[in-house]
């Protein structure tokens, strides 16, 4: 079992055999861990999100949090070979949108100092972070910055929003899913072979609000937004 785009890498660059039951965030047929959802073809199957496709939602979700929004900092690891799509799709966002991007580079735990002043120099008025593993184990400082600055964020799971971010949208935390995973161990280990188990993706959504938040940043949200959330952290 390999949870994560780089530990199902990992594990299809080791083996073409044994069978791997993946959970993932990213685009598997992309990244060439499946021929297709329907029919994976090989030896890996199990479960992946849709995040790259909600990029976009993300970034216009945000604008509409915060209407005249222009200037919007973007976090990214260009280490992580799959966060590019994910850069693709807010670039294309932002361009029909008509917001620019400062797209900020965060490698080591080192960068974070010099991508948060490069953000107030740029007078970053929003905060948009790609999906990263690394960025994710930072995320209460990252958190902690957008409050000290009066930064609002918007984020790609609701752990972010719990620990005080302002908002987020995509799928629910992964994680949850452990157990749908075990079936797919279980049917493997019954006879039946990855290539011809379908990979499930999740159909549901979640747009976590903080609204505690964002009466600390002082921001008056739209309330078709709140009406709109799945759920309003007061």
């Amino acid at each position: 079992m390999a949870s994560g785009a780089v530990a199902t890498r990992a594990a299809h660059q080791a083996t073409h055999t044994i069978p791997i039951v993946m959970l993932s965030g990213t685009d598997v047929v992309a990244q060439g861990f499946v021929a297709s959802l329907a029919r994976p073809g090989g030896n890996i199957t199990g479960l992946a999100g849709l995040q790259v496709e909600l990029s976009g939602k993300r970034l216009e979700v945000l604008t509409e949090a915060l209407p005249g929004v222009s200037r919007i900092a973007v976090l990214w690891n260009p280490d992580n070979p799959i966060t590019a799509p994910f850069l693709q799709e807010t670039q294309a966002a932002a361009q029909a949108l008509r917001v620019a991007l400062h797209v900020l580079e965060v490698r080591t735990p080192n960068d974070f100092e010099d991508a948060f002043a490069a953000a107030l120099r740029g007078r970053a008025e929003a905060l948009f972070i790609l999906p990263d593993g690394f960025l994710s184990s930072h995320h209460r400082r990252i958190v902690d910055f957008a409050h000290r600055h009066r930064v609002p964020g918007m984020y790609y799971s609701r752990a972010w929003v719990d620990a005080g971010g302002l908002m987020s949208y995509g799928h629910p935390n992964l994680s949850a899913m452990l157990p749908h995973v075990a079936l797919y161990v279980d049917k493997i280990l019954k006879g039946a072979k990855p290539a011809d188990l379908p990979v499930e993706q999740p159909t549901q959504v979640e747009f976590v609000i903080n609204l505690k938040t964002a009466t600390a940043l002082g921001l008056s949200l739209p309330p078709v937004l709140l009406f709109q959330a799945t759920e309003v952290i007061r």
